[in-house]
């Protein structure tokens, strides 16, 4: 059943509500933001290389080359980025810090951490609302694929 929402016009946007939900989402940042390690850089690229040479070793191991398997650096490569974005997340999921804490721990009495991040989140549900506002003319022939079948469907024959 429509409700007020469904009977704007096509070409009547929505009003912007970053405001609200950017302040419901501050409201729940003591409990739901956590902070997380990152291994960036140098880090990321020498864990991909242990991986890689690990991968390469066990494939060897069971006759399975460069000169017998022309393309296997790919997998090699793939695999290695796969691994090594797990062990990172792991580790990160391992040491989540709560915005509290990181007040606390950089000294920050008058929570401009929360304010930065407040203003960081209306900026950047704006930017959403009007890039998905900017492609909304395209969305009707994106969606026909979800359009109910016209006729009977198959199947439905008695």
């Amino acid at each position: 059943m429509p409700n007020n929402k469904d009977s704007r016009g096509p070409h009547e946007p929505m009003p912007s509500q970053a405001d609200g939900v950017t302040g419901d989402l501050v409201r729940l940042m003591p409990r739901d933001l956590v902070f997380v390690m990152r291994f960036m850089g140098e880090s990321q690229h020498r864990l991909q290389s242990h991986f890689q040479d690990f991968i390469r070793a066990e494939l060897a191991a069971g006759g399975v080359t460069t000169e017998t398997h022309p393309m296997i650096h790919l997998f090699i490569e793939n695999h290695a980025i796969l691994l090594r974005d797990f062990v990172f997340s792991g580790v990160s999921l391992s040491r989540q810090f709560r915005v509290d804490e990181i007040e606390h721990l950089t000294g920050d009495t008058t929570s401009m951490i929360r304010v930065d991040i407040w203003d960081q989140l209306k900026s950047h549900i704006e930017t959403a609302e009007k890039q998905f506002h900017s492609q909304a003319g395209t969305l009707p022939r994106l969606l026909s694929a979800f359009e109910k079948p016209h006729g009977p469907m198959a199947g439905s024959e008695k």
